[in-house]
């Protein structure tokens, strides 16, 4: 199409550096001290990618900043010697999100580790975005309080991480993902500006500029100091573990709870293959390897209403032909049932040396539906399976165990997986739920949005960071496709970016 776009193409980006301009790295050093400046080529290995492991880039240095401060600086001095840099946690992300791109610096927040306050009567905490998520429910556990939002990985993922991924786990059919419970944030913006977005209240006149910054994978800035909600620890929690003989019944049983009107805190479902992996490994708890795949149900809220809830979810269960119900007997029992879900991705390298693990979102009434559909993909690609997800609102995680070292595998593992996220788009759900964009699924969010649709996220993005110095290449498709000025001829020109 020849008419001209809605707005002109950015002008065409210089090469990236591959190695440091001159006295930059020196510049650096004396921002966050010595050992703070990591350059050398053994110290920058594992800093070429996050969790997930295909398309890794060394980056030209690693910073692990202490204050807002130095974070500012770092930005500073990458603008003025013309280096991008990429904002990273703990690097426990599943989408390529913290992946160092070609030449840039990787700003890694871990050793902003503090919680800098508890405000126990108003429920919130103030802390950086290098704490641990799992360390902060810890911290106040003593309070009676607790931060809902939580990841599988959480004994790893750093807050800061989970702001930019929007992160979810296991309870986030009841609590919501990590949006849900974050009131304010301080950023450094791609140009070095420190501000804030949002206050204590969770209540900001304006547009919601937090709830954008939330998910945007670092792309808009650098979170330094993160203000979240905390929940009142449960009056009484109860887990149960229902074993069936399939996957597609324990997908109805939880279509049949939620219609019930009982609202567990959790439903995760773990196949088969992954109960072997499980029970073979240092996660091992007890689970029938005989099963087809296992239920956990997780309930919490007021004492009276526990036994009410169980029956409910007993009679649905039983409904489906599973073999047999348990209950947690004692919070070791308990932990057990959870350790077996939460360290079933860590188990899945006894089954190869690789895992690409998807993160689709579909309706609940087409979960057994999907599934069947991803077995019959996997199988045509002759490729080894696992399901372990979080079937209460839906977001699968069909897990690819495979070897990296096979060009023709691998090769089959990526068709697989477009296969998959369209299947799961056709179904009416979206390519991710938790693990965010990234680079692994930046180039199907065609599946979900239509050029138009995607404008508003440019114009977003160039907004906080116009010349794209800040995480490029994630998140949204770098090929733009930019509208007609006359709408009704709805064509559209492709723009590099």
């Amino acid at each position: 199409m020849s008419a001209a776009p809605t707005h002109n193409a950015p002008p065409a980006e210089a090469p990236r550096p591959t190695v440091a301009p001159p006295g930059l790295i020196e510049r650096l050093r004396r921002i966050v001290g010595d050992e703070n400046c990591l350059a050398r080529e053994g110290e920058l290995f594992a800093y070429e990618c996050d969790g997930l492991t295909l398309d890794p880039h060394r980056p030209l240095a690693v910073l692990l900043p202490e204050t807002t401060e130095e974070v500012a600086r770092i930005v500073l001095a990458c603008r003025e010697a013309g280096v991008h840099f990429v904002p990273r946690g703990a690097g426990t992300g599943l989408s390529g999100g913290a992946h160092a791109t070609p030449g840039s610096v990787l700003i890694e927040c871990s050793r902003m580790n503090r919680i800098l306050e508890v405000d126990e009567a108003n429920r919130t905490a103030v802390v950086q975005p290098g704490v641990v998520n799992a360390e902060l429910s810890t911290a106040i556990k003593h309070l009676g309080l607790f931060y809902a939002p939580d990841p599988s990985s959480q004994q790893a993922c750093t807050i800061g991480g989970n702001v930019a991924e929007n992160s979810g786990g296991p309870h986030t059919l009841k609590y919501g993902t990590t949006t849900n419970h974050i009131l304010s944030l301080e950023v450094v913006l791609p140009d070095g500006t420190i501000t804030r977005l949002g206050n204590r209240t969770g209540e900001s006149p304006g547009p919601d500029l937090v709830g954008a910054f939330v998910g945007s994978e670092g792309t808009l800035g650098i979170v330094t100091e993160i203000t979240v909600n905390l929940e009142p620890i449960p009056e009484a929690i109860e887990t149960l573990l229902a074993i069936f003989d399939d996957v597609v019944a324990a997908c109805r049983a939880v279509g049949r709870v939620i219609r019930s009107g009982v609202v567990p805190a959790a439903m995760e479902i773990v196949d088969k293959r992954t109960i072997e992996a499980v029970e073979a490994s240092v996660y091992a708890a007890g689970l029938p390897t005989n099963a087809g795949a296992v239920l956990i149900v997780e309930l919490d809220g007021s004492k009276v209403c526990m036994e009410g809830e169980i029956a409910a979810i007993r009679e649905a269960c039983e409904a489906e032909g599973c073999q047999t119900i348990q209950v947690a007997q004692n919070e070791e029992e308990r932990l057990k049932f959870w350790r077996a879900r939460k360290g079933a991705f860590g188990a899945m390298g006894r089954l190869a040396p690789d895992l690409y693990v998807h993160d689709a979102v579909v309706p609940r009434v087409k979960l057994p539906e999907i599934l069947a559909k991803v077995g019959e993909i996997c199988d045509r690609h002759r490729l080894k399976l696992a399901n372990v997800f979080h079937a209460g609102d839906g977001n699968l995680h069909p897990n690819i165990c495979f070897d990296r070292r096979d060009p023709d595998e691998l090769e089959r593992v990526i068709a697989a997986g477009e296969e998959i996220l369209t299947a799961c788009t056709e179904a009416g759900g979206v390519i991710t739920g938790e693990h965010g964009v990234g680079v692994e699924k930046r180039d199907y969010m065609h599946l979900v949005f239509e050029p138009h649709d995607l404008e508003p996220m440019y114009r977003l993005r160039e907004t906080f960071n116009p010349d794209g110095v800040c995480n490029p290449g994630k998140q949204i498709p770098t090929t733009r496709f930019c509208v007609e000025s006359n709408p009704k001829a709805r064509g559209y020109d492709e723009v590099p970016i």
